[in-house]
């Protein structure tokens, strides 16, 4: 168990969070009885924090909102969180890799020096990963703007760049960004053709803000990621790979958006058919991914890639014509 100084020390830092927490639930992440809980409690109120009960269902404790904590009081493992999310963070934001680095500087400095040391045992070298050719690191000023507009619940009016590289002006209600795959998208309900739209960042022009609040309204699903993974028309561009075809295939729109790697492109044809293309290394390679959706297949471009699906035929049916 830990000692009682670094306990409390936990125990502020989970009530700093914000929010009611129940005893029993501080008695679980602590490891402790509930009791112990309550004495934790009384000796930080001791030392001056302005801890208050709260009663009745869903009651527990919460920090005052008038209560002064010492700077950064973190644990271990926010630590670990901390040095990890500032050295990935310029992964996918561009422009503020010096930021994050003089960030986590800035955080080092002020914590005790055995979270200092736990700091530096994670130094985080990103490597991107090609096969799923990720975005670029998307422009840090625009995720700031069109963050700005979602926190405060204003109505956003940008630019958008549709599949034909043609300027669509849009005015919509923006209710979460959601980062899949490297690519930053913006859920929101586009005021003009009245429905949900997964909108990727890049290619938005987020202008001035307009400063007119919106209400409540129900998201499309309960999972905004589900719904990103699942909207074929998000905006993707074909990746650069070397190696690039086109297929129909028989599988609903939905479906192969969410499963196609990063850098497909799904093309509506009807409810339970699509149009998907993609690239690999190889014209192999393609057409193996092709044949992971088990789908009848039709509309096969380019010749490249119908002799790649020939010559895995002619591969499977030579052992069996060596045995003959």
């Amino acid at each position: 168990m830990a000692s009682t100084s670094s306990r409390a020390l936990t125990l502020l830092s989970l009530l700093s969070a914000g929010g009611v927490i129940g005893a029993a639930d501080l008695a679980d992440r602590l490891e402790i009885s509930e009791r112990t809980v309550r004495r934790d409690v009384d000796m930080l109120r001791e030392l001056g924090y302005r801890i208050e009960p709260i009663k009745g269902s869903g009651g527990g404790y919460r920090l005052g909102s008038d209560t002064r904590l010492p700077p950064l009081v973190f644990d271990e493992e926010q630590v670990v969180a901390i040095a990890v999310a500032l050295q990935t963070a310029p992964a996918v934001l561009a422009g503020i890799g010096e930021s994050a680095a003089r960030a986590l500087q800035t955080v080092r400095r002020v914590m005790p020096e055995r979270l200092r040391g736990e700091s530096d045992a994670f130094t985080v070298t990103t490597v991107p990963n090609y096969w799923e050719f990720p975005a670029a690191p998307i422009s840090a000023d625009l995720v700031r703007d069109v963050g700005a507009a979602v926190r405060r619940r204003h109505v956003l009016r940008a630019d958008y760049l549709d599949d034909d590289e043609s300027p669509e002006r849009l005015r919509v209600e923006p209710h979460r960004l959601v980062v899949w795959a490297a690519r930053w998208y913006l859920v929101a309900f586009d005021l003009e053709s009245a429905r949900w739209r997964a909108l990727r960042l890049e290619r938005l022009t987020a202008k001035s803000p307009t400063w007119v609040p919106f209400g409540e309204r129900p998201l499309p699903t309960s999972d905004v990621g589900e719904f990103v993974q699942r909207a074929f028309d998000r905006g993707d561009v074909l990746a650069p790979w070397p190696c690039q075809g086109s297929v129909v295939l028989d599988v609903p729109p939905a479906t192969a958006a969410m499963f196609a790697p990063g850098g497909a492109v799904v093309e509506l044809v009807s409810d339970e058919t699509c149009r998907l293309r993609m690239g690999a290394w190889s014209w192999t390679g393609l057409a193996g991914l092709y044949l992971t959706f088990a789908a009848h297949m039709r509309q096969v471009e380019p010749a490249e890639l119908r002799q790649a699906f020939a010559d895995i035929v002619r591969r499977l049916e030579e052992p069996s014509a060596a045995r003959g």
